[in-house]
């Protein structure tokens, strides 16, 4: 994986390196002390640091590992993040040894852990939902699956007031985050798991919200390669473009070219993308260049990235982030009240996250 940010007067060589209501019962405690005592309890919470605040919350939710279920982990992306949970560490998380998937199959093992498949569409998924919270305290399930199934596996959670973190990407998105934002069952949902990424879309978002039109006049071509399964354009690239033409590009995303053949990906700079051979079935290679209008001044900002572990680590650190939220209401005098839907800028801006 590499990054790289460059300004310079000439081309820079790639460098590819549904729908119940969230049981209350579990905030009454916390919401009850507040009521009983507002003033006594804002003046608490002046008094507390945020730094002193998250070290707290962190404390709390590793003072229990974490049981974390995932769906469907025999897809690439969910074995990703079940490899991950299990290396994260056993006092911290733990894989819980049963998944959905869309069909049985047979037995995966996971480290140690041999998890069980069951079909998501036989049976009654809901009464598995309720039996393994049951068994396993405080359990977030991970959501991998596919596009078209997105809103109804949030309807299954939502329903069975599940905790969950969805990293499928596709779906009614306007309707998920409506259902789950009106249910309070906690939950991050964001197309884009990757911290670091997250991080670079956040730092060009705000780039453009200070300073708009900074690169009127400039051409922006965009560059991305997938692996050949991903036919659209990313939704990564997409909201960087936001951004690029918010800061006065005025790109038009249809106009990004779209590597997906494989000899155009593997063939070195500059005939090609430079992608190594073995992640040709997993990488994310972008980049974005800035021209000036009479073509004495060029930047180009690159994000890429081989395999999947940026992503499932990203997500573990999701999974932890809304254990430690499970509960807690509005505790602190920066938060939003009651909130219970959130995205990575949240889980970034909370910390304590492992480096990928």
């Amino acid at each position: 994986r590499s990054g790289r940010v460059t300004h310079h007067g000439r081309a820079h060589p790639f460098d590819m390196s549904p729908v119940a209501s969230f049981p209350a019962t579990i905030r009454t405690s916390a919401l009850a002390s507040r009521r009983a005592n507002p003033i006594a309890s804002r003046a608490s919470l002046r008094a507390t640091r945020p730094v002193a605040r998250r070290s707290a919350r962190l404390a709390t939710a590793m003072a229990a590992a974490v049981p974390i279920m995932v769906n469907d982990l025999t897809g690439k992306m969910g074995r990703a993040v079940a490899d991950a949970v299990v290396a994260r560490g056993a006092d911290v998380c733990y894989l819980v040894p049963v998944a959905f998937s869309g069909e049985a199959k047979d037995p995966v093992t996971i480290g140690d852990v041999a998890v069980e498949i069951k079909s998501i569409r036989d049976g009654d998924p809901g009464a598995v939902l309720d039996d393994l919270k049951a068994k396993h305290p405080g359990l977030v399930v991970v959501d991998y699956t596919l596009p078209a199934a997105v809103n109804a596996n949030a309807d299954l959670y939502v329903e069975h007031a599940q905790p969950f973190v969805m990293g499928t990407t596709g779906g009614d998105r306007a309707k998920l985050l409506e259902d789950v934002a009106a249910s309070g069952v906690p939950a991050v949902i964001a197309p884009q798991m990757g911290k670091q990424v997250v991080a670079f879309q956040a730092a060009m978002k705000l780039m453009a919200t200070n300073f708009p039109g900074a690169f009127k006049g400039y051409t922006l071509t965009v560059t991305e390669s997938h692996q050949a399964s991903k036919v659209d354009t990313s939704g990564t690239a997409k909201a960087i473009v936001e951004s690029f033409n918010e800061l006065g590009c005025g790109f038009d995303i249809k106009d990004a070219v779209l590597v997906r053949d494989v000899p155009t990906q593997i063939a070195p700079i500059p005939n090609g993308m430079g992608v190594p051979e073995e992640h040709i079935l997993g990488h994310a290679f972008h980049t974005y260049r800035l021209t000036s209008p009479d073509d004495t001044v060029s930047f180009e900002f690159q994000h890429n990235v081989c395999g999947r572990s940026i992503y499932a680590e990203g997500t573990v650190d999701a999974c932890l982030f809304l254990s430690s939220k499970i509960g807690e209401g509005c505790a602190s005098e920066d938060c939003e009240a009651e909130k219970t839907l959130f995205d990575m800028i949240d889980v970034l801006r909370d910390g304590g996250m492992v480096t990928n």
